[in-house]
């Protein structure tokens, strides 16, 4: 086996829309957030092996932070506001190797 991971970075969006009344992410947009990143990382031609993957969630647990997302390898945690936070993400994380500080959990 290659000790090269498949996925330079792999993306998961918390989908998790809670019954019980407490904050969840599915309920702050992140069904459209994680449509808007897959498309856009296809836009840059930066998605597939060796590159890029999004992915939607379960709970991650963390969604009275959120909505939240979580880029591995590196296990960086962020939250989001709309697009342009995801933009941000993809332009300055996923692309530029940098983390977004303004938006890190």
């Amino acid at each position: 086996m290659s000790d090269t991971p498949y996925f330079k970075h792999h993306v998961f969006f918390c989908m998790n829309k809670r019954d019980d009344g407490r904050n969840s992410c599915g309920d702050h947009g992140a069904e459209s957030a994680q449509k808007h990143a897959k498309k856009r990382c296809k836009e840059l031609n930066i998605n597939g092996q060796g590159q890029v993957r999004i992915n939607q969630a379960g709970c991650l647990d963390r969604c009275e932070e959120g909505p939240v997302l979580v880029v591995y390898p590196e296990g960086t945690w962020y939250t989001y506001v709309d697009t342009s936070d995801i933009d941000e993400i993809i332009d300055t994380h996923l692309v530029q190797g940098k983390v977004v500080d303004r938006l890190k959990i």
